[in-house]
């Protein structure tokens, strides 16, 4: 019999083995041979029927910008320049405009990650973390308002927060921030470029105004804004049962536009307390009790590749995340067919990143 399972795999000249000179006993010959168990793929979800007239409606459009008039204000109806753009990358990735220059806005939301790091929350200019996940600023400038707490109206008014937060980069005021600038001569020559016809362009505002610039050049497509666009064979079954399933349970509650969220701001356990209830959210903000533990409710573009999630970073995996915004902002409880499908579309939202992006680091 032991001959006929070697011979059997063309191997039997195993018998003849040794190991130190002593002959190969023949439970190890058996287990050499023994059949290997491969993993299933589950079977395909029930096939679904979708009402792309509802789905256009729910999702076609990006939110309703909160952008106010003024000089950060201006948004997409403000056209940047080339060389604009070519010095807000300059500074989005410039490390001196720290206090101990070792950090940029790339070290925090690397560009290369889907434009985070991949860490609950990130640690500054000192080694110290902040309180909050980094978000990621693919497709940012998107988003109805900026920071999880809603505290910019722009990606321009917020560039320079981070940049002048003692946690983050620990410049201490404007003034410091545009003497930092003026120490690197190519980004001095780089503020002369972009604006040419400012007498003193190293200031504060033409920063805001570049980096604005650049991270307006930060969007991603996906197999979901395809099939937004009219092909609807972009998403196979599973996705499609995930996209059904996303608005049947309710998903739909905070999470619209075609950012799939990024358009309103939520009470984090709506139902049921979130398990961390120390950050008080929008209530910093507006000092309102009304706004407590209130956070803007992240969009989903990319969410596959964004983790850990919630505003503290306390969630590692997206099946736990899927799960406990489903029981505390819901109170629903998945089935596994439902868990699968909301995964397999979410995954449908992960965009290929730029070729000069997907290198850089």
């Amino acid at each position: 019999m032991l001959t006929h399972i070697v011979g059997s795999c063309g191997a039997l000249a195993l018998l003849s083995l040794t190991l130190g000179g002593d002959p190969v006993p023949a439970n190890a010959l058996l287990s050499a041979v023994a059949p290997v168990a491969v993993a299933q793929d589950p079977k395909p979800l029930p096939k679904v029927r979708i009402d792309y007239t509802m789905v256009k409606t729910l999702f076609g459009k990006d939110p309703a910008s909160d952008e106010k008039a003024g000089p950060f204000g201006l948004g997409q109806a403000r056209a940047s320049t080339a060389e604009e753009v070519a010095l807000g990358k300059a500074l989005y990735h410039e490390k001196h405009l720290s206090k101990n220059g070792n950090l940029s806005c790339a070290s925090c939301h690397d560009l290369a990650n889907y434009g985070v790091d991949g860490k609950p929350t990130s640690p500054g200019t000192d080694g110290k973390n902040g309180d909050r996940n980094t978000p990621t600023t693919w497709n940012a400038f998107r988003h109805f308002r900026q920071f999880w707490d809603g505290r910019a109206s722009t990606v321009e008014e917020q560039s320079s927060m981070p940049v002048m937060n003692p946690v983050e980069h620990g410049v201490a005021d404007e003034a410091q921030l545009v003497a930092k600038m003026k120490e690197k001569a190519e980004l001095v020559d780089g503020f002369k470029k972009a604006f040419p016809a400012d007498a003193d362009p190293v200031s504060v505002a033409n920063f805001r105004l570049a980096v604005g610039a650049f991270e307006r050049t930060l969007v991603t497509r996906s197999k979901w804004d395809e099939y937004l666009d009219g092909n609807q064979r972009a998403l196979n079954n599973d996705e499609l049962y995930g996209l059904k399933t996303f608005i049947t349970v309710g998903c739909t509650t905070c999470h619209m536009t075609r950012l799939l969220g990024g358009n309103m701001y939520q009470k984090n356990g709506l139902l049921k307390p979130y398990a961390h209830l120390e950050d008080t959210g929008r209530m910093q903000v507006t000092k309102s009790e009304a706004d407590k533990h209130f956070f803007k409710v992240p969009s989903l573009l990319n969410v596959e590749k964004t983790a850990p999630y919630c505003h503290d970073g306390k969630v590692a995996t997206l099946e736990e995340a899927i799960k406990m915004m489903a029981d505390i902002q819901l109170g629903k409880t998945l089935t596994d067919e439902e868990l699968r499908g909301l995964v397999a579309f979410m995954k449908a939202l992960t965009g290929k990143l730029p070729e000069e992006h997907a290198a850089a680091k």
